[in-house]
């Protein structure tokens, strides 16, 4: 598992976990994220059940288990949050923010001592360490119950399965050639995407946010001006097509 620092501001710290070269080839690689504020950590969308002992290792290098008192899953999918029975045990008295539409089936991956923390429809705020990050709402992108996190202190989105693209382990962290990677997105962002106006909500929220890094959960992350080109090209993708019209 590999760790990088994406950005470093006044208040936070963002690391990225991935890249994961010893998981098996036939899982799909994820991105996992971590805010670090005022001495304590959140743990973005912390992964399926097969990368927890890989993703704790990681994590302990970086800070004592007793600093990560949050997590954050943006949606139900296993490969978000699967692991969360093995967390439970680890971390006995954290908190999950997690939206209120999937606590009964988040549930089912094992949850009898981290407290859920529902975050409503309309989003909201988590603090770490006493700083505060914004829950954006992003419903059905894909999930018809699902956010996004806005850091306003690092100008980082960290985008879900928005922007997402399916890389090798060896893949480069950041964006460099967008009209080629829009290659690697087409597919996914069509198929998993299901609603053009669910799409079109999300891009006038987030074009009102001061971004300069999207990280999303599979694939590289988007830096600077390939943040706008992104809102561009999603905004005139067709999701949806396996509806036969």
């Amino acid at each position: 598992m590999k760790t990088k620092t994406l950005v470093t501001s006044d208040k936070t710290r963002w690391l990225m976990f991935g890249r994961d070269p010893d998981k098996d080839q036939q899982i799909i690689d994820t991105n996992q994220y971590m805010i670090m504020a005022g001495g304590k950590a959140l743990l973005l969308d912390p992964g399926g059940i097969e990368l927890f002992a890989p993703m704790l290792a990681a994590v302990l290098r970086e800070v004592p288990l007793a600093a990560l008192e949050d997590l954050f899953a943006s949606h139900q999918d296993p490969d978000i949050i699967s692991s969360l029975g093995l967390w439970d045990q680890a971390l006995p008295e954290a908190r999950l923010h997690a939206p209120w539409l999937w606590e009964g089936f988040i549930r089912h991956f094992g949850m009898n001592h981290i407290d859920y923390r529902p975050i409503p429809d309309e989003g909201g705020v988590i603090k770490v360490g006493g700083v505060e990050v914004q829950a954006i709402p992003a419903h059905y992108l894909h999930s018809s119950g699902n956010f996004h996190i806005y850091d306003p202190h690092a100008k980082v989105l960290m985008s879900g399965d928005v922007g997402a693209a399916l890389e090798a382990v060896n893949a480069p962290l950041f964006v460099d050639d967008f009209t080629a990677h829009t290659s690697k997105m087409k597919m996914f962002h069509q198929r998993w995407m299901p609603s053009n106006r669910a799409k079109q909500d999300w891009i006038d929220r987030v074009r009102k946010l001061d971004i300069e890094l999207m990280a999303p959960q599979h694939g590289r992350v988007f830096k600077g001006d390939d943040v706008k080109r992104f809102l561009d090209w999603f905004e005139a993708l067709e999701v949806g097509v396996a509806i036969a019209r």
